[in-house]
C-alpha cells in the first residue's frame, strides 16, 4: 500500500503511516504524559462531583421515578398503583440515596468521561483510527440507554406483576409483598447495568472485527456457542422470572446478528481501502 509505506525523507527512509508527523508532533515525555493524565481525571472527577451534587439533590425525585415500573406493575395486578416500600435500618434510606445519586452521576457524565478518555489517548492515534474511534463514543452510551429504556418500560413492569401476583391472601394467610428501598433500588441498577453491558454486544463485535480477530463466517459458524453464552449471561444478570431472563435474551440475540452484518461491513470497507491502496 503506498500510502502505508512511503518514506519519510528525513528518518532514514523508515516507513511511515498517515498522520504519522502529527503524531510526532504530540510526543512528550512521561511526565508530561502523567500530567496530562492527572488533568483528564481532576476533569472528570469534577463533572462527576457536579453530577453526584446534582442527583443528591433530587434523589427523591428520582426514586420515586424509578418506583413508576413497580406502581404499573401494581396497577395491573390490583387495580391500584399505590405501592408500600420500607427501610428496616435508620439510615437505610439515606444510604439508598447516595448510592442512587453516585449511579445517576456516573451515567449522567459519562459523556465527559469518554470526552476525558478520548482526549488523553488521542494524541497517539492516526487520523484513520481517530475517525474510527468517534462512532463508538456514541454508539456506547446509545446502546446503553436503549438497554435502560427496555428495563424500565418493559422488563421492569412486567417482573415486579409477576412478583406481586405471588402474593397470598386466602384464609388465616397473607403473605404480603414490602419491598425495601434498598432492595429495590439494587434490582433495579443490576437489571440496567446488566442489559446496558449486553447490549455493548455489538461494539465489543465490531472492534474485534476491525483488530482482525473475528469475521462474519467466524461468526455465524459459532451462533449455537452464542445463544448458550448469551442464555447464560441473562441467567445470571437478569432476576429469576422467565419474562426477564427471555427479554433479556432475544434483543440481545437480535444484536448478535445485527452484529454479524456489521463485521460484514467492516471487511468489506477493509478490503475496498486495501484493493484502492494497490
Amino acid at each position: 500500500m503506498q500510502d502505508m509505506v512511503a518514506k519519510k525523507p528525513d528518518d532514514g527512509g523508515q516507513p511511515y503511516r498517515p498522520g504519522q508527523e502529527e503524531i510526532d508532533a504530540s510526543k512528550a515525555p512521561l511526565m508530561d504524559h502523567l500530567m496530562e493524565l492527572r488533568q483528564r481525571l481532576i476533569y472528570a472527577l469534577i463533572g462527576m462531583g457536579i453530577g453526584f451534587g446534582i442527583c443528591f439533590y433530587f434523589a427523591r425525585e428520582l426514586y420515586t421515578l424509578l418506583v413508576h415500573p413497580y406502581s404499573v406493575a401494581a396497577f395491573w395486578a390490583t387495580g391500584n398503583p399505590e405501592v408500600k416500600m420500607i427501610f428496616t435500618h435508620p439510615a437505610e434510606f439515606f444510604f439508598t440515596e447516595l448510592k442512587l445519586a453516585l449511579f445517576g452521576a456516573t451515567c449522567l457524565t459519562f459523556p465527559n468521561i469518554a470526552t476525558q478518555v478520548y482526549k488523553f489517548v488521542a494524541p497517539g492515534l492516526y487520523k484513520n483510527e481517530k475517525e474510527a474511534f468517534l462512532p463508538y463514543l456514541i454508539a456506547t452510551p446509545l446502546l446503553f440507554i436503549a438497554g435502560a429504556m427496555i428495563v424500565y418500560f418493559i422488563v421492569t413492569p412486567f417482573m415486579m406483576y409477576f412478583f406481586i401476583k405471588m402474593q397470598v391472601n386466602t384464609g388465616d394467610l397473607k403473605i404480603e409483598l414490602l419491598a425495601r428501598v434498598a432492595d429495590y433500588l439494587s434490582l433495579i441498577m443490576t437489571m440496567i447495568l446488566g442489559f446496558g453491558i449486553c447490549f455493548q454486544l455489538p461494539v465489543v463485535l465490531s472492534l474485534l472485527a476491525r483488530a482482525g480477530l473475528v469475521n462474519g463466517e467466524q461468526l455465524r459458524a459459532a451462533r449455537k456457542y452464542a445463544v448458550v453464552g448469551i442464555a447464560a449471561a441473562a441467567a445470571v444478570l437478569s432476576p429469576p422470572d422467565p419474562f426477564s431472563m427471555l427479554a433479556m435474551m432475544a434483543p440481545t440475540m437480535l444484536l448478535y446478528e445485527g452484529s454479524i452484518f456489521v463485521v460484514d461491513r467492516i471487511a468489506k470497507t477493509q478490503a475496498a481501502k486495501a484493493a484502492a491502496a494497490g
